[in-house]
């Protein structure tokens, strides 16, 4: 039996609220749709503001040769040439005016002398690109979107969360949740779903992300029948916190080694320089990665098992203007005054490559009338994300699923709520309030996030590998025991009890996709498949849901078109000058 729920109508639901759903909902409201955008946290809390280094764009500001073609190519190399080359085209190309057009909103960006953008180097790029606001990107882009959303009157929902796309038939129609202050229900009709809800960071123990990143946006797209693409690629960002405890895995920004940070070994050795001679810190984020680890294994790790990023060389005047955010983080989180001493940092969970299959024009997933972008969204970035890379995704992808579900919802009427489906939601949500069970949901996160990092981490293998999905099994099996005491209002450990289940069935898929690409790629590094796997070539990754069960399929990767693919014959671009040499006045 259903239970009264609260039901708003609108023509494009967008949930989630970072870059991407920002973005998404402007656009859509442009093409005339009645918009709402639904978040499970506060409006301006998204996680896009821990994107701190700056926007991927090929403006040539400051290195003139920059084109698109080579950010282009810089993008497929770094994803190791499994990315969607659509996307990657698409981006390249569009990034440039999504820059520009966040300056209309109001967005204010570090300038040249000659004023005109500041872009600076990040690693694996080949020319200095990322558009910046000192170390604080992502925040002036959430308030310039959120400033924009708000001038518009485009309705938001905060502290809402949806855990069920609605479908009449095949297609997507809405979806159920509930109020996270008081535990009411409701449910949003729509003629069109945008999902922007991020990543899945905090399936790990130690990750970047904050509580939110749980994975909903991915979970719910698969469990209505949408396909998941590569859910194994999985980056592991090189430099979080490492101490104290309490702040690990916090992110320490590429911008500290785009503003020439040096990484050094416990003897004072900078190691990158022979791990990679010719970007040393500046390698892709799974070469540096994978470096501090070895150096860790290898006994010249720190005492708290990471490495020393240092720049006390680059004097506090600098460091204070460039990096203040990381100067006031160190100082308040570790105690530690990164312009006299080093940042003791590791690799950290920080955004996830995999997500939802999605058309490269459109952002349209395999289900009709949903949408997606963001770091929900899969393709772009391949088998490694580049820095930097992630915001001008949202912008890019963000506008265009906006401007595909606002032209969508012009050609199709409401559809039908079906009470079945919201009963069924509604029976799942309140089972840990009846169920006859003694397991906690907070220790089940746990369980998972202590399986996923030990075995599913930066370094795997196929033992590993199936015993975590062993353990993701067996806790599936308990999560249907979940008891949760107390009543639906303010109540943390009833949304835990949901979250826990998405997170069991994105962990699930993220572990099966593992074993089954026995190679190591980007930022899937199989111990016992070091090389890249010349019979399997270069194959997607796709998860399914056959009635409820992950199921997996793969299929080959789209070859570019001609004139693209030379592109790879010949080097992106003569080499430039290291960062340190090309550096012009702040």
């Amino acid at each position: 039996m259903t239970e009264t729920y609260e039901t708003r109508t609108t023509d494009v639901l967008v949930i989630g609220a970072g870059g991407a759903g920002l973005r998404a909902a402007i656009e859509a409201a442009a093409a005339g749709a009645r918009v709402a955008i639904v978040c499970k946290s506060l409006l301006g809390k998204a996680h896009t503001v821990m994107a701190e280094g700056g926007i991927a764009a090929a403006l040539g500001n400051v290195d003139p040769d920059d084109n698109w073609q080579v950010h282009f190519q810089d993008t497929m190399r770094g994803g190791q040439l499994i990315n969607n080359w659509r996307m990657a085209q698409l981006h390249a190309q569009e990034s440039p005016d999504r820059v520009y057009e966040l300056e209309t909103y109001g967005a204010i960006f570090d300038r040249t002398p000659d004023g005109r953008i500041l872009q600076r180097a990040f690693g694996a790029h080949t020319y200095r690109r990322l558009c910046h606001v000192g170390d604080r990107t992502g925040l002036e882009m959430i308030r310039s979107l959120q400033d924009r959303v708000v001038q518009l009157g485009i309705e938001v929902h905060m502290e809402v969360t949806l855990t069920r796309l609605l479908k009449d038939g095949e297609r997507v129609v809405g979806a159920v949740g509930y109020n996270r202050i008081d535990g009411r229900f409701v449910a949003f009709r729509s003629k069109a779903v945008i999902l922007a809800t991020g990543g899945w960071g905090r399936i790990f123990k130690v990750t970047s992300n904050s509580w939110e990143g749980t994975g909903d946006g991915v979970a719910i797209g698969f469990d209505a029948g949408a396909e998941v693409l590569d859910p194994e690629m999985v980056q592991f960002h090189p430099t979080g916190m490492v101490w104290p405890p309490g702040v690990r895995g916090i992110l320490v920004t590429e911008a500290v080694r785009g503003e020439g940070g040096y990484l050094k070994n416990s003897e004072g050795q900078r190691f990158m320089l022979e791990y990679d001679p010719k970007k040393k810190e500046l390698s892709s984020r799974d070469v540096v990665a994978r470096s501090i680890y070895k150096e860790v294994q290898a006994g010249r790790g720190t005492q708290h098992g990471g490495a020393f990023l240092d720049v006390t060389h680059l004097g506090a005047e600098k460091v204070k203007t460039k990096l203040p955010s990381m100067y006031e983080q160190f100082l308040r989180l570790a105690d530690v005054d990164i312009t006299k001493e080093p940042m003791e940092v590791a690799p950290t969970i920080h955004y996830a490559m995999g997500g939802l299959r999605v058309e490269a024009e459109t952002g349209a997933t395999t289900l009709p009338g949903l949408y997606a972008a963001g770091e929900v969204a899969a393709g772009l970035h391949g088998a490694n994300r580049l820095g930097g890379n992630s915001l001008s995704d949202l912008l890019v992808f963000g506008r265009r699923a906006g401007a595909a579900a606002g032209a969508y919802q012009r050609e199709v009427a409401l559809g039908s709520i079906d009470e079945r489906q919201v009963a069924e939601e509604q029976q799942l949500l309140l089972l840990p309030f009846s169920v006859d069970g003694k397991e906690n949901p907070y220790l089940l996160q746990q369980q998972l996030q202590q399986a996923m990092q030990e075995d599913a981490g930066l370094a795997r293998d196929e033992k590993g590998l199936k015993r975590c999905l062993n353990t993701i099994l067996e806790l599936r099996q308990r999560a249907a025991r979940v008891r949760v005491p107390g009543s639906r209002r303010y109540n943390p450990g009833w949304h835990t009890a949901r979250d826990l289940r998405f997170m069991l069935t994105i962990a699930e898929a993220i572990v099966r996709a593992a074993i089954e690409r026995r190679e190591s790629r980007g930022a899937h590094w199989r111990l016992d498949y070091l090389e890249k796997d010349s019979a399997l070539g270069r194959v997607n990754f796709i998860a399914y849901s056959d009635r409820g069960t992950v199921k997996l399929r793969q299929r080959p990767v789209e070859p570019m078109p001609a004139e693209l693919a030379k592109l790879f014959e010949e080097p992106a671009s003569k080499a430039p000058a290291p960062p340190e040499a090309r550096r012009i006045p702040a």
